[in-house]
């Protein structure tokens, strides 16, 4: 049995969690979901230009792990931006603000499922 996940620090949800082709309807696209942990190693990683190291420091996950995360959110960026699909920015085991407690942010997904 896998080992339960960690939760994962992160700043906060976006206000704009939203993102698709111009020109396009809605019903048309498909959608990835990129989860708040992936959005959050993105924003530190390469928005704050933090080594991998003190990005899972302050994610309070391990380096290796840090490395998965972004490494996932990454091809899904590529994906959207190549293939034409709309990103969603939503769910996840997070604790936000860096609180103790760990929260199931609504649209609870697995990472493999939207790959």
């Amino acid at each position: 049995m896998p080992r339960p996940k960690c939760c994962r620090n992160v700043y906060g949800v976006p206000d704009k969690n939203y993102f698709k082709p111009r020109g396009i309807p809605s019903v048309e696209l498909e959608e990835i979901v990129l989860h708040l942990d992936e959005f959050e190693a993105i924003r530190l990683a390469d928005y704050e230009q933090l080594y991998q190291e003190e990005a899972a420091t302050r994610m309070n996950i391990s380096r290796q792990t840090f490395g998965r995360i972004i490494e996932v959110a990454h091809k899904k960026i590529a994906d959207v931006l190549l293939n034409g699909k709309a990103l969603k920015i939503e769910g996840g085991e997070v604790a936000l603000d860096k609180k103790k407690s760990c929260c199931h942010v609504k649209g609870r997904k697995s990472a493999r499922n939207n790959q």
